[in-house]
């Protein structure tokens, strides 16, 4: 008398079953928790990566404060707005997967994949900002220059020029080498021939400082017998920008390999792969985009708002 798995061999085998497994309900469930398992040691990552952040932040808010005024926040919301709707498409992919109609999940799929390439693409023009503002916090990595090299507005010109103050234009030249200024017509200019972390604003430590706010960390890490000490503060603001690529460069490599899994995914769906019956790898690989896109809703709020009170950034 034959057996089920013989009947089952002989006579129908599932798209996508692997012969490990006795049929595509046992597939799938072993797919789902093997997938979650990766996930639940992702959120322990990155959630060290968190708690680094917050410690630092308690201890130097104004520090911190200082480096997320300079982000450019419309830039990281644009990015937020399009990972929201790369969900989106990534749902509807794993859907119409679901629904056995291919068409539809090769379009999804690289709709979710253009949004991806246009996350990374903004990301890109932010660190390349950094690098020419000499903000990249590793020393070397910045433009090098020898001569005077990059126009920077004064408050009072933007003052002038807008009717409102942006902290992000702030002069930053390093402290200790006023023979790399120069003045042109008003406006100033820094050289960086080592390519060193450039940083000088301090407005906000004083303004803590007068009116008594500053934490004990602070009192500590800023001051130098009762003095405030730039260079000091210039190295708390510094940290702010190792967490923030640290945090957003492991961010960008987790969406690069998105996009990796994602064009494997789109070879499959051509192919005609997903089916109703067999959709699994659809649906984790949408596990994971969303697991990336949650991440980047965390760190926008925590990177680019958090403290812009303190300075009116706009």
């Amino acid at each position: 008398m034959a057996t089920h798995f013989d009947t089952h061999d002989e006579h129908y085998h599932a798209p996508g079953l692997q012969h490990h497994f006795e049929d595509m309900k046992q597939q799938q469930e072993s797919d789902s928790i093997g997938m979650w398992l990766f996930l639940v040691q992702e959120i322990m990552f990155f959630g060290g990566l968190f708690t680094v952040y917050l410690v630092f932040r308690s201890q130097y808010p104004m520090a911190f404060a200082a480096g997320s005024n300079h982000l450019n926040w419309w830039l990281g919301a644009a990015n937020t707005l399009v990972l929201i709707v790369s969900s989106l498409t990534m749902a509807l992919a794993v859907h119409y997967a679901q629904l056995g109609k291919r068409n539809l999940q090769v379009v999804l799929i690289i709709l979710t994949m253009i949004f991806g390439a246009t996350f990374l693409g903004v990301k890109a023009v932010e660190y390349t900002d950094k690098y020419h503002e000499g903000i990249v916090p590793v020393s070397g990595l910045n433009l090098k220059t020898e001569k005077s090299h990059e126009k920077i507005r004064s408050p009072r010109e933007l003052n002038s020029q807008t009717g409102r103050d942006d902290p992000r234009e702030s002069l930053r030249i390093p402290v200790g080498e006023k023979e790399g200024l120069a003045e042109e017509h008003g406006e100033h200019h820094y050289s960086n021939p080592r390519g060193e972390f450039q940083w000088v604003d301090t407005s906000l430590a004083v303004k803590a400082q007068e009116e008594d706010y500053l934490t004990d960390s602070e009192q500590i890490g800023y001051f130098s017998n009762g003095e405030l000490n730039a260079d000091k503060f210039r190295d708390k603001v510094r940290i702010f920008f190792w967490i923030y690529f640290a945090m957003t460069g492991l961010h960008a490599l987790h969406m690069i390999i998105g996009l990796a899994v994602m064009s494997w995914l789109l070879w499959k769906a051509w192919r005609g792969s997903y089916t109703g019956e067999y959709y699994a790898p659809v649906e984790m690989a949408g596990l994971y985009w969303h697991f990336v896109d949650i991440v980047w809703i965390f760190l926008f709020p925590l990177l680019y708002l958090l403290g812009r009170h303190f300075g009116g950034g706009h």
